[in-house]
């Protein structure tokens, strides 16, 4: 757990509170029907719960995948063929 000092503490209080306030200033200029559909609407998604993680990569790739810019070369082709043989 980070400590924060006394200043950093009460500079988060303050922008907590202020965020508060405009959110009651947003919430009582809006009207009651807008309001009331959104209160709905943020309750439904509290309840729903946050969305499942999505897989990492798509099924059948390397495991771990170049960086991009470090992927590898092709294999050169030969430009004449080699004699004897």
């Amino acid at each position: 757990m980070a400590k924060h000092s006394k200043r950093e503490r009460e500079r988060r209080a303050q922008e907590n509170e202020r965020v508060t306030q405009i959110e009651a200033a947003w919430r009582a200029s809006t009207p009651s029907a807008t309001a009331a559909a959104f209160a709905r609407s943020v309750e439904a998604a509290r309840e729903r719960g946050p969305a499942p993680k999505q897989p990492d990569m798509a099924q059948g790739t390397a495991p771990r995948p170049p960086r991009p810019g470090h992927e590898p070369r092709p294999p050169k082709e030969p430009a004449r063929p080699r004699r004897g043989g």
